[in-house]
């Protein structure tokens, strides 16, 4: 079954190594294999990965869309080390990430990624407002839930996941 992805006008879409700009109408693709997809809505650029956890969600993009994983994994390494010391309650997060990475599920990670971001987003409204804490019920949330349930393939097969 192919992955069905409409974009918009002049909106982009990475491919493989292809990055794809639609033109001035709305377009509908129907796109059958193993190629990693990202929407322009999911891609960070080096200049928007502005805060530690969108440079971790960065190093995630690259080994999904990358082929040579050694040199990317060993700055995300850093960089998740960095963000556990800085802000322990993160370990859950990074957890389930590094989960998926190691099973080869990289979509997944993005995914959980992207929930690193919006809790990094949190602690910095609560830091702001001055709040002593976090509610009882924002944590990181279960480890284990789900962590290593899908196959070294999924991460990269767009027909089996859902993308956005």
């Amino acid at each position: 079954m192919a992955l069905k992805v409409e974009l918009k006008p002049g909106e982009r879409i990475i491919i493989g190594e292809s990055v794809i700009t639609n033109d001035n109408q709305r377009t509908r693709l129907f796109i059958e294999g193993q190629a990693p997809i990202l929407r322009e809505k999911d891609i960070l650029t080096p200049a928007t990965a502005d805060t530690p956890a969108k440079r971790v969600y960065l190093a995630v993009q690259l080994m999904y869309l990358s082929t040579d994983l050694e040199k990317i994994q060993e700055s995300y390494f850093s960089l998740v080390n960095d963000i556990v010391k800085a802000a322990p309650s993160t370990i859950p997060f990074v957890t389930r990430i590094s989960n998926a990475i190691l099973t080869g599920a990289f979509y997944k990670a993005l995914k959980e990624a992207r929930k690193l971001i919006e809790y990094e987003g949190t602690l910095i409204s609560h830091v702001q407002t001055g709040s002593a804490g976090l509610p009882e019920n924002k944590p990181g949330g279960d480890v284990t839930e789900g962590a290593g349930s899908e196959s070294a393939d999924e991460g990269r097969s767009p027909a089996s996941v859902d993308q956005g």
